[in-house]
């Protein structure tokens, strides 16, 4: 890898298929050091994804990471969830133990504000859900926006799954992401674009069932009910693990292509509401806010993934 520095990386997510291939993506790679993970409403009701996080952090072996519950609530709109995809659950199919490990007692934004700010500002925020918990740190104590490296989203793109226009962690809380994407920190953003190449195909799936161990068995289990869901509403033929990229990006950046574009988060359009309006042509004249995935090279993605899960025992 390119990466020979560890990459300090907090991962807010919504566990979630991808989310907890995310994780596991960061607990057992050398060149990332996971420092926290934060929980949000998203793909389930926080409380899910919470205990979700905790069951993956179990499996995992990672039981020393923090992992805190965030917010409940969008900013301003109603709830909205997507067990069309990931079940009631947030994570269905696989089936984990309760988890013996507790959740913090501090609130994540808390938590997320009392780590950047304690660090020497080389910590890269991972957000793979609706960006409240981020927003709201944000707002709280505006002297972080200062102490983050970068905040690598998975969120957006140039068309949507949620709406035609709105891709689903942007749409759930397109006034949060108003808020991170004018925060003037640099933001590498993961959109369908980009995540929609990183659909596991049928020799991608036997690599990782070739791998093993607990976790890849895990993971075998989680492709599974992800790709059904994938086919049954989309269509696809496999399941696009959207939230890895950016823990693939955060280990090896030469695995994506990029350019620096001007992005805009829409909040009031009757059909456009969650929409990142990406200026591909530069039509607008602004400057450019926002570093676009747009390319992957699919072999170091995939190598990368394998590599990873074998480490684990």
């Amino acid at each position: 890898m390119e990466t020979k520095v560890k990459r300090k990386i907090i991962i807010d997510c919504d566990p979630g298929h991808d989310d907890a291939i995310a994780i596991l993506l960061a607990g057992a790679n050398p060149h990332v050091e996971l420092v926290a993970i934060t929980t949000v409403a998203g793909n389930a009701e926080v409380e899910k994804t919470t205990v979700n996080a905790l069951k993956v952090c179990e499996l995992a072996g990672i039981t020393h990471i923090p992992v805190a519950q965030g917010a409940g609530q969008p900013l301003v709109r109603e709830r909205r969830t997507a067990a069309d995809i990931h079940g009631d659950s947030g994570m269905d199919g696989p089936t984990l133990p309760s988890p013996s490990k507790l959740v913090e007692k501090e609130h994540a934004v808390d938590l997320l504000i009392r780590k950047l700010m304690d660090s020497d500002g080389d910590i890269t925020l991972v957000p793979v859900a609706p960006l409240t918990n981020i927003a709201l740190a944000m707002r709280k104590e505006p002297a972080i926006l200062s102490k983050i490296q970068d905040i690598v989203i998975m969120g957006g793109g140039t068309f949507g799954n949620t709406t035609p226009a709105a891709e689903f962690n942007i749409y759930v809380d397109a006034e949060a992401a108003k808020v991170v994407f004018e925060s003037g920190v640099p933001i590498t953003m993961m959109g369908l674009d980009l995540t929609h190449q990183a659909i596991v195909t049928d020799d991608v799936h036997q690599r990782i069932l070739d791998v093993d161990n607990r976790v890849s068995h895990f993971v075998h289990e989680l492709l599974g009910f992800f790709a059904h869901t994938y086919k049954e509403v989309f269509g696809f033929a496999g399941a696009p693990i959207h939230d890895a990229c950016c823990v693939a990006y955060c280990i090896d950046p030469t695995a994506f292509g990029t350019k620096k574009l001007r992005v805009d988060i829409e909040t009031k359009g009757e059909h456009t509401y969650g929409m990142t309006v990406v200026d591909l042509l530069g039509v607008t004249g602004r400057e450019p806010n926002v570093n676009v995935a747009f390319t992957l090279d699919q072999d170091k993605f995939w190598d990368m993934l394998i590599q990873t899960l074998k480490n684990y025992t």
